[in-house]
């Protein structure tokens, strides 16, 4: 586990490491022998950069597991998973800047559709925009439980998040998303003896959140998952001795990071070039950049294979001004696959490209694509190893022992 090893191997270097994180980039073909989005993409900056770095594919969490955001992005921020788990309320709710403290109990929200006999006909509202999104939130805020302290918060499109604080409160709760259409959301359930309280606090809280919906044409109802405290994990400065820096358009992206100890940076726009400009800006002031794309894992949601081609495309394209500030180390993977065949995350394994061009041996690939990366010279491994990678890349590890 990198957490245990890695701090007594640590050396100062001026030294810049790019984690280029472009969410659910990993798919599959639509037609047998086919290309997957990645493969279809016209990605000459990428295929360079394969080229001259090396190759190979990680797993998230295990072999066959398949990986929620959260987790994922702990993997690769060096954080074994299975260990430090993380729910994915509080990284919602740290996004947006609501303070959660131990003890506390964070969900995320999703406004869906129900029909007349309650149940869910799009478990995202139709993706209803911001502007249609915010007046509801507004209405969830007059919700008051008695016995505990509510805070909500809209994050994004139909996406909310609501803490609740008090005494003797649980996480250990399950979500109330289905994960599918045709059938009604699930009750607030506890799936421990000491969350029963807690469960039926949050009970209360969506039936009002119902009711209130009821006459919305679209987003007439809430579901909510990742329940979850803050669970108080080791910091990035005092682990990789890294001063990290985020540029994220999503909320969800912004608390994964501030929860391990990066700083989030304020950036306008919401365009690659918008995120590697706000990185330009910054470049001298940190020596770690997580950069998060998200609209490629959208179309994957969406069953969009083109449209995620061309996400993964306008990426390709602006990215000679990341390649211009001349990182040490540039990493480009995802935190887990979703391929459009699946409208969803999978478990296949990630897309991993390290390109650093003074200590990087390249391997025989010259492209970046899933088969091409299955035969790189990186291999098959977890995706904790990703920042023992780039430490040693960027010529910021010790050798180990005599």
């Amino acid at each position: 586990m990198p957490l245990n090893y890695i701090p007594s191997l640590l050396k100062s270097a001026d030294s810049k490491i790019v984690l280029l994180l472009l969410d659910g980039l990993g798919g599959l073909p639509i037609e047998t022998g086919g290309p997957t989005e990645l493969e279809a993409a016209e990605t000459p900056n990428m295929d360079r950069l394969a080229a001259e770095g090396a190759l190979g594919q990680s797993i998230p969490i295990r072999p066959g597991i398949t990986p929620g955001s959260g987790p994922g992005h702990l993997a690769l921020f060096g954080y074994d998973p299975l260990t430090y788990i993380v729910g994915r309320g509080v990284l919602s709710a740290l996004g947006v800047g609501i303070k959660v403290n131990p003890g506390d109990v964070a969900a995320r929200g999703n406004f869906c559709s129900l029909d007349k006999d309650g149940k869910i006909t799009d478990r995202r509202a139709g993706r209803i925009p911001t502007n249609e999104a915010l007046p509801l939130v507004e209405k969830l805020k007059t919700i008051q439980v008695p016995g505990v302290e509510t805070e909500v918060k809209h994050v994004k499109e139909y996406r909310f998040t609501v803490v609740m604080r008090g005494k003797g409160l649980s996480d250990q709760i399950a979500d109330t998303d289905p994960q599918k259409t045709g059938v009604s959301s699930l009750p607030v359930k506890a799936t421990a003896p000491t969350a029963e309280r807690t469960a039926a606090f949050f009970q209360q809280w969506v039936n009002e959140a119902n009711n209130i919906l009821a006459v919305q044409p679209k987003a007439n109802g809430v579901t909510l998952r990742g329940f979850a405290t803050n669970p108080a994990l080791p910091q990035y400065q005092d682990i990789f001795d890294l001063k990290a820096a985020c540029v994220a358009v999503y909320p969800m992206y912004r608390g994964v990071a501030l929860l391990v100890g990066m700083e989030v940076i304020e950036f306008p726009g919401e365009k690659p070039e918008d995120e590697f400009k706000a990185v330009e800006k910054i470049w001298k002031d940190y020596d770690f950049f997580f950069i998060h794309i998200k609209k490629i894992d959208s179309k994957g949601e969406d069953g969009d294979f083109d449209g995620k081609v061309k996400v993964i495309e306008s990426v390709d394209k602006t990215l000679p001004m990341l390649l211009k500030l001349k990182p040490d180390v540039l990493i480009i993977t995802s935190d887990h696959s979703t391929p459009s065949r699946m409208k969803s995350h999978s478990w296949h394994p990630v897309p991993f490209l390290l390109w650093a061009p003074e200590r990087c041996l390249p391997d025989a690939q010259e492209s970046f694509g899933e088969r091409a990366c299955a035969l790189g010279g990186l291999g098959t491994f977890l995706a904790t190893h990703t920042l023992p990678l780039a430490l040693a890349h960027a010529d910021r590890l010790s050798k180990y022992g005599a």
